[in-house]
């Protein structure tokens, strides 16, 4: 026999699509209960929209704030850092609970109110019939939640209220004060609208409340603070929320909040400067009177009116340097009060801004250092000194600082050599006027100093007016550039990618049961699990599971598949039996099997049954002495006749003293097995089995045995030599695939020969190589369920 075919002993693509798709109505019921179940889950479920606002960060430049850190750079790469944290800095105060916990007050979120359903609640935001306020709570409240309440609006005056369990409802009057186990709550009617508000007349409405700081920590969850484009300032503001509305008001709140609290940064600042120069001002004020006084006791006390007249051109050459000594005095007197003031200040105080000092270079270093300031200040409310980024900020403040202190004492030591060099320009001058008496250095002297403290105290006086505008005068952080605006499509749930996944989930389901289910079973299914281990054998009929009240037995006429199978079988067997080089007219066939149960007496009787329709005589014989089954399809009278066993044993026996004629079919004979003998094996050695067998082929001309299953006993091996082919019957969805190894052993090495295989009991979704149409002709109409439960 030639080797078989590859596709013979392996699965091809098409037959492992065939094998799920005989169950494709678990397929189509998977995507439909899926797609059902997705259908409930999305009416059910509450969508959510999405939020967004688009503000823009003013940097120093733009926001009229501080000047820029740019001019800074060559002092270390700090600067440089800190420009580009600061964005990310301020989202960090965008998105703190302090802030959000302000807008949650503002707005009272910590208040749900929401409409009771059949099967889920839908909240009130825009429009609520009633405002609950909490005006106190017991102090058991405190370690635990406050209780949700249900409310029921009876009139626009009265109002029940319950808690959820059901218990302590009571009826009030709005506007009254209600006692609760938790505390005191007063219930305000809204009457804007008398027909919405009938509206909500005998429905159940649940108010929730919650601490603040739960609900800011919920919210700092939901917020999406992003900088979305590099290098940029502009500020992505989203969230999502069932009720758009409400998400609109959050965010919209959130960015006021934010301006709010760096409008107040802002006005700290200029109040410190503001003190600052006032702080001054009350100095100066003194100090340029003394001046005024002195120059009055001098001139009354001298008696001068007009001393200028002598030294008219010398002083008009020195006039120039007048100038400039007063300018760099002031420039002195400036640099050393802001260092006594950083010398006396702490770390944390804020440093006077815009005091006049010449250069851009410390009024924006002293920007800087009070941005730091207060950027620390903020960290410290939401965090501890430790955290890396407080640490990193008192950093960059100590090292300005130190920075700020060594530029103003660097310009404190330049502008005193800028005095030394006008005083020996002065002295010079004044070596030209040695002849001017005493009085005139005197009194210019003084007059000098009563200049220096007027210009000193009207710049002042401009510097405080300035300081005052900007406190009056403060621009918001954030620019709006688009209002909250919410999404007019649900972004959640996302109904296609629901349907996709439960459309994906009614195929992946049946297909993971089935494949667990054909992993799992180790049962022989069809003609193909037989073909894979027997490859050598001929499988020449397969017999249909019958149902349960189907005959077991084929009638006369009989047109229904287990008659054509057994007729398909009989067929093949003839073919075979007409090929084989045997010369003998009667043909022997012997029917076995692995294990009991398999079905052999039922296709033994069968069989003989068809060859008895075509005329033939048919002797069927039940050579399994040890568990004789052929007596049930005799009638009661038969039940009693001698057997092979005891023609084995008693040489008198002739073949008509064990042969019985069958009910079934005229052609049919039955010989019995007889009774069971202790030495089932030997007897069957015996030389008297050879001439039974002989004496059946003489009379009849088909000899058909049911023997004992070979794998539980030697008998059939005994005998097998006897056989013209041997009918080795296998039973679908019994037995298991590795019994398979038994024949193909026992045929191997010799033991079975001219072995040909039947399957028993196949379900119809498992005939042939798929066939589902069956073996009938018949006109009979069946409906679909029939021919779906069939499978």
């Amino acid at each position: 026999m030639n080797e078989p075919n590859t596709e013979l002993r392996e699965n091809s693509l098409r037959d492992l699509v065939d094998q799920y798709l005989r169950y494709w109505i678990w397929f189509i019921l998977g995507v439909v209960i899926a797609l059902v179940c997705a259908f409930i889950y999305l009416r059910y479920s509450t969508p959510s929209y999405q939020s967004n606002a688009i503000v823009i960060i003013k940097d120093e430049r733009s926001g009229g704030g501080p000047a820029e850190l740019s001019a800074f750079t060559n002092f270390g790469g700090f600067f440089s850092d800190l420009n580009n944290s600061r964005i990310e800095n301020e989202l960090a105060i965008f998105n703190s609970k302090r802030i959000i916990s302000e807008v949650v007050e503002e707005l009272n979120l910590n208040i749900t109110y929401e409409t009771v359903g059949t099967i889920k609640a839908s909240e009130l935001y825009e429009y609520k019939p009633f405002i609950v306020q909490y005006l106190s709570f017991a102090d058991s409240t405190r370690t635990t939640a406050v209780p949700k309440l249900l409310f029921e609006v009876l009139s626009p005056t009265e109002y029940t209220v319950e808690n959820i369990s059901g218990s302590n409802k009571s009826t009030h009057i709005f506007g009254e004060r209600v006692t609760l186990p938790f505390g005191d709550i007063t219930v305000l009617p809204v009457l804007d609208d008398p027909v919405i508000f009938d509206s909500f007349k005998g429905k159940t409405i649940s108010v929730t409340y919650r601490p603040v700081e739960s609900v800011a920590l919920s919210y700092q969850k939901r917020i999406s603070v992003a900088n979305d484009i590099k290098n940029s300032n502009v500020v992505n503001v989203s969230m999502q929320s069932p009720v758009p509305k409400k998400a609109e008001d959050f965010i919209n709140e959130l960015i006021f909040q934010y301006n709010k609290d760096a409008i107040q940064d802002q006005g700290q600042i200029a109040q410190k400067t503001s003190n600052f120069i006032d702080s001054r001002l009350e100095i100066i004020t003194r100090e340029l009177d003394s001046v005024e006084r002195n120059k009055e006791q001098f001139k009354s006390s001298n008696r001068l009116t007009d001393i200028e007249t002598e030294a008219q051109l010398i002083l008009e050459n020195a006039s120039e340097y007048n100038k400039r000594q007063s300018g760099v005095s002031t420039q002195l007197e400036l640099a050393n009060t802001m260092i006594d003031y950083m010398e006396k200040s702490s770390n944390n105080d804020l440093l006077p801004a815009n005091i006049g000092l010449d250069g851009q270079e410390i009024g924006e270093a002293v920007n800087n250092y009070n941005q730091l300031i207060l950027q620390r200040n903020k960290l410290l409310k939401t965090s501890t000194a430790k955290n890396p980024v407080v640490v990193n900020v008192n950093t960059q403040i100590a090292q300005l600082r130190s920075n700020i202190l060594n530029s103003l004492q660097n310009t404190s030591n330049a502008l005193k050599i800028s005095m030394r060099d006008l005083n020996f320009q002065e002295a010079a001058l004044n070596s030209k006027i040695a002849q001017v008496p005493t009085k005139e250095k005197l009194y210019r002297g003084i007059e000098r100093q009563q200049t220096i403290k007027e210009q000193l105290y009207l710049f002042l006086l401009q510097q405080r007016e300035e300081a005052s505008i900007s406190l009056a005068v403060t621009a918001p952080k954030a620019k709006i550039v688009d209002r909250a605006y919410s999404s007019k499509a649900p972004v959640s749930p996302n109904k296609s990618l629901i349907y996709s996944g439960a459309l994906l989930a009614g195929l992946l389901l049946p297909f993971i049961a089935l494949y667990g289910f054909f992993l799992l079973n180790t049962k022989v299914s069809n003609r193909r699990d037989i073909e894979r281990v027997l490859t050598k054998t001929m499988l020449i009929g397969e017999i249909p599971k019958l149902k349960k009240n189907d005959e077991e037995l084929i009638q006369h006429n009989d047109r229904s598949i287990l008659a054509e199978s057994f007729r398909i079988l009989r067929t093949n067997l003839q073919y075979i039996l007409t090929s084989s080089t045997t010369s003998k007219a009667a043909k022997t066939i012997f029917v076995t099997s692995t294990i009991k149960g398999e079905g052999k007496t039922f296709i033994a009787f069968n069989l003989a049954l068809t060859l008895a329709l075509t005329g033939k005589k048919v002797v069927l014989v039940g050579a399994d002495i040890r568990n004789p089954q052929l007596h049930r399809y005799l009638p009661e009278k038969y039940r009693k006749k001698k057997g092979i066993t005891e023609f084995i044993i008693d040489e008198e026996l002739t073949i008509d003293d064990l042969s019985a004629q069958s009910e079934y079919n005229e052609n049919l004979s039955i010989v019995l097995s007889g009774v069971i003998p202790p030495n089932p094996a030997e007897l069957l050695m015996q030389e008297r089995t050879t001439t039974l067998f002989k004496e059946l082929e003489q009379k009849f001309d088909y000899v058909i045995v049911d023997t004992a299953p070979s794998m539980l006993v030697t008998d059939t091996i005994l005998i097998n030599n006897l056989a013209d082919i041997m009918l080795y019957v296998v039973r679908a969805g019994y037995t298991d695939k590795r019994l398979l190894g038994f024949p193909k052993d026992t045929i191997s090495d010799g033991r079975l020969s001219n072995v040909a295989v039947v399957l028993n009991s196949v379900s119809m979704s498992n005939f042939g190589y798929g066939n589902k149409y069956g073996y009938t002709y018949s006109n009979e109409k069946k409906s679909w369920l029939n021919r779906f439960l069939k499978r």
